[in-house]
């Protein structure tokens, strides 16, 4: 990670600059073969493509670690020939941040748009969602719950007796915080949702969550999204919150989830929306379907608009989906006027 995303205490940015030496065939001999050689390094050089200089800084929801650093990151630079330097965290704490001038990308992946919004209109005033993903619950195969998770997982056992199983009093389960990270809130979400569909007790949330207080970030349950699924395949943990994304990406054991809870599809929308939790700050979240997010912070860079423009290109829309998400039709959100033209023009307008 580059200094740009540094504290301000060390604000010191750090690009990186291609430099492009052009090849130039200088010879006294007029033969035939010397023109012929010459004129071929001429069309190579001239075909070849142009060289750029600038980073893609990006700020990206930790639950897209794997993806972006694996997977887009290479491509982007292979197909663009700018560099990047990604930076993850919980989605609310790159907010938090972004407002505060601690970091300064020029890019910004969310889960969901609630980290996005309180950002306009000073650092950015339009977003662009483009793919989705879903909750699941994720398991330690080497736990000594696993054969119960499994047969839950394979249709053996009723998903029902997940919710039970979840409540078992040893049971180690990992989550994040709902305050600062959507993935902590759609957890929540998801029980919420699940207590209602499968008719289970009025304290079944309560009882796997461990607290009345839905929205406490004190927890012992509680890690940083970035840690959460290390703990789990360490065996720390028997279960831990996931999305299938993370899930496929990372090759965990998980229990996949019917669409009524799962927070999948926007044909559930106003069923998610019933989900409710009350945070620290005595904010009320609702549940919604679960998307990616991206936009520019200040000022477009040449780097930071290739990368959108490469995210959102057929290309890279194929990563995601080979990555498990569902690819959504790229849909602008905000002032449209003000998003870059090469951007506009890859969605079509």
């Amino acid at each position: 990670m580059i200094s740009f995303f540094t504290r301000k205490r060390a604000p010191v940015v750090a690009l990186l600059a291609i430099a492009c030496t052009g090849l130039a065939a200088c010879s006294s001999s007029s033969s035939s073969s010397a023109a012929t050689s010459t004129s071929s390094s001429a069309t190579a050089s001239s075909s070849s493509t142009p060289a750029v200089s600038g980073t893609a800084n990006v700020a990206y929801a930790s639950s897209l670690t794997f993806l972006n650093e694996k997977v887009v990151a290479p491509a982007f630079k292979a197909a663009t020939g700018y560099s990047y330097s990604g930076y993850a965290n919980a989605s609310g704490t790159l907010e938090a941040d972004i407002a505060a001038g601690e970091i300064h990308p020029n890019v910004f992946q969310s889960v969901g748009s609630d980290n996005i919004t309180p950002l306009e209109p000073k650092f950015t005033n339009w977003y662009i969602q483009y793919a989705g993903t879903s909750m699941v619950v994720a398991y330690n195969p080497k736990s000594k719950y696993a054969s119960q998770f499994k047969a839950i997982a394979d249709g053996s056992e009723p998903l029902k007796n997940l919710f039970t199983l979840l409540q078992t009093p040893g049971l180690k389960l990992g989550r994040t915080d709902p305050n600062v990270d959507p993935q902590g809130r759609d957890f929540i979400y998801m029980l919420e949702l699940a207590q209602a569909y499968y008719h289970l007790p009025s304290d079944t949330v309560a009882k796997i969550l461990g607290t009345t207080d839905f929205g406490t970030a004190s927890s012992s349950q509680i890690y940083a999204e970035s840690s959460l699924d290390s703990t789990l395949e360490s065996g720390q943990l028997d279960a831990a919150s996931a999305f299938v994304t993370q899930a496929i990406e990372l090759h965990l054991d998980y229990v996949p989830l019917v669409p009524q809870i799962n927070l999948c599809c926007s044909q559930y929308a106003s069923l998610y929306k019933t989900a409710t939790v009350k945070l620290a700050n005595g904010k009320t979240k609702s549940g919604s379907p679960q998307v990616i997010d991206i936009t520019i912070i200040g000022k477009p860079t040449d780097a930071g608009v290739a990368f959108v423009k490469y995210t959102l290109s057929q290309a890279g829309l194929a990563l995601y989906k080979a990555g498990g998400f569902t690819v959504l039709t790229p849909t602008i959100t905000g002032s449209t006027s003000s998003v870059p033209s090469a951007i506009s023009s890859e969605l079509g307008g």
